[in-house]
């Protein structure tokens, strides 16, 4: 078991592609294979899961009034 990360940036960007669901099955399986080797990967991997759920669990949905959603969508549009 590896006690330090090589690639530590990319894996912290595929843990949190994983995470949020925009990870293809290939870049899950090739980090899955080193998240098995790798001791970093492993408790970086639990401890981002950990507080994206703690933070899921504790925020309250609201919904954002239209006229915000419109607004926002113009001045994007001016970019």
């Amino acid at each position: 078991m590896k006690t330090s990360c090589e690639n530590h940036e990319k894996c912290m960007r595929m843990i949190q592609a994983i995470l949020d669901g925009e990870a293809t099955e290939e870049e899950k399986n090739h980090f899955r294979d080193n998240m098995d080797v790798c001791m970093p990967c492993i408790n970086e991997y639990h401890l981002v899961k950990c507080i994206k759920e703690s933070l899921c669990n504790r925020l309250e949905r609201k919904t954002c009034p239209e006229n915000l959603i419109n607004t926002i969508k113009l001045k994007l549009d001016l970019l």
